[in-house]
């Protein structure tokens, strides 16, 4: 297998717009979350919306790609850089990373392509962490995993996501918004039209359980700090 790691960034975002330029220590956060895939060893580049995030990967002699600003997601975003740079194919499988998490372990990239190369009928790859606390359960926020895992398993298969409280007292699987994808099953799930309950619930995965694809979860320890609004990048700052 022959993964490539690609950040998807814009800079329109509503509870923190410019969020991939803002200061974390002295860098921009895309640079650090680029930085921290670099140390997975796999090869990187990031999908920009916007010249301005180019530039800033640029000025660290990283690799950036220009995409339409008017796709309608990381997905779509990621699947046009990884067609400009390698259209013949070499790459079969892309990680998608987000550039909102930046200190995400590295190993979270290879965790995914892991789960592609030793699960034959996975179509994406992802990855879960245990529930903070209680207050979870009832956050619509905080997307839900619902694995076919037996106690003890550290990986299986994907049957559900949601953001509603989950019923019985069996662990609940918080998502971490890694996705290993296949090249072919990229292609296929970004042709398709989004799909009634990713509507419903906001969730963009769906769209591939409702096509038939296989999705699996790998459980990591501890989900990575994700910088979502200004209290969090507070956070992220209070790290650097």
């Amino acid at each position: 297998m022959n993964p490539l790691i690609m950040i998807p960034a814009r800079m329109a975002a509503t509870r923190l717009p410019n969020k991939p330029l803002a200061d974390i220590g002295g860098l921009p956060m895309i640079v650090r979350a680029y930085r921290q895939a670099e140390a997975s060893g796999l090869p990187v580049a990031v999908a920009a919306g916007d010249p301005e995030i180019v530039e800033a990967i640029e000025a660290i002699e990283g690799r950036a790609i220009l995409t339409d600003p008017s796709l309608p997601s990381g997905s779509d975003r990621i699947r046009a850089a990884v067609d400009a740079i390698d259209p013949e194919g070499d790459f079969d499988a892309v990680i998608n990373v987000q550039g909102d998490m930046p200190f995400a372990d590295p190993g979270l990239a290879t965790a995914c392509a892991a789960i592609l190369h030793g699960e034959p009928d996975c179509d994406i790859a992802t990855l879960v962490a245990p529930e903070l606390d209680a207050s979870d359960r009832g956050n619509p926020d905080v997307v839900k995993a619902v694995l076919a895992l037996a106690e003890g398993e550290r990986q299986g298969r994907a049957l559900y996501f949601t953001r509603s409280t989950l019923y019985g007292d069996a662990p609940i699987w918080r998502h971490i918004g890694v996705y290993g994808y296949r090249r072919a099953a990229l292609n296929r799930f970004c042709a398709a039209p989004p799909s009634p309950l990713e509507r419903r619930e906001k969730l963009e995965q769906l769209r591939a359980l409702e096509m038939g694809m296989q999705i699996w979860a790998r459980v990591i320890d501890a989900a990575p700090l994700s910088v979502d609004n200004p209290a969090d990048l507070e956070a992220a700052r209070a790290m650097a």
